[in-house]
């Protein structure tokens, strides 16, 4: 099983060559048994090699997580962003909700988070290959349904008419998603079936949250989601542009003056 600290420990040791596993354990702020439990599942796969002291690389193609080159990048890209707008997001979720996370990099950051949750109860929907193949990693009281259908290896993630009509017999409460860019009309994709399931979602969802970091304001793709009315909430590390504001939409950046307009 991968995590993202898999993948940061594998770029981490790529770049350094030779890392002593006091070194990792600092970097990654983690205990000497999870970084033994880590490192000996990379070198299993083969994506470190085991030496005296720590780790070094593999100098080999099969190194590589097994990701496409731009999804390991968009996950590792802005990750204290990420983290930020994640912490924020996670004060919206509540005991027993239905909740359906998507499978931008983003709302995968707040899945992080959500595994070191205390919530008794709570129901994760998503179409995520990441997600699903960490839900073990989630407490015991938690629920999976799991969206099927065509694997897209950009997004790593289940789409098309399968995924899309599965939807249909579930109630979300909340929708977490993210999208290419947002602009006055509204957010969008560059990938139709993405953009096409996840206006589903918002369909679906009695509440629908925006995680989006402000390096993709003022940003669009080819194929509209929807627009800023369809939202309930914005949450990003900064406010958003004037075109945003005297909108119903609420707005939550997470700097330490975090406010709402």
């Amino acid at each position: 099983m991968k995590s993202l600290r898999s993948f940061e420990i594998v770029e981490y040791v790529r770049e350094h060559k030779y890392c002593s596993l006091a070194e990792l354990m600092e970097v990654f702020k983690v205990s000497i048994a999870t970084i033994h439990r880590d490192v000996a599942a990379l070198v299993r796969s083969g994506q470190v090699r085991k030496v005296h002291g720590g780790v070094a690389a593999v100098e080999t193609a099969a190194a590589l997580p097994a990701l496409s080159g731009h999804y390991r990048d968009r996950l590792i890209n802005n990750r204290e962003v990420k983290q930020i707008i994640a912490e924020a997001a996670m004060a919206e979720i509540c005991d027993g909700d239905i909740i359906f996370l998507d499978s931008s990099t983003t709302v995968y950051y707040l899945a992080r988070l959500l595994q070191k949750s205390v919530f008794s109860s709570l129901t994760i929907v998503t179409n995520s290959v990441l997600i699903i193949q960490e839900f073990p990693l989630f407490p015991p009281g938690y629920f999976l349904i799991a969206l099927g259908g065509n694997y897209d290896l950009q997004l790593n993630a289940f789409l098309g008419q399968a995924t899309t009509r599965e939807l249909e017999f579930l109630s979300i409460d909340k929708a977490f998603l993210s999208a290419l860019g947002i602009t006055p009309e509204g957010i969008s994709s560059r990938h139709e079936y993405h953009a096409q399931f996840l206006r589903r979602v918002i369909d679906r969802a009695a509440y629908r949250c925006l995680l989006i970091g402000s390096d993709k304001f003022d940003k669009s793709g080819i194929f509209p989601i929807a627009p800023l009315s369809a939202l309930d909430q914005l949450i990003s590390d900064a406010p958003p542009p004037g075109y945003f504001y005297g909108r119903s939409v609420q707005f939550e950046h997470t700097g330490k003056d975090r406010s709402r307009k």
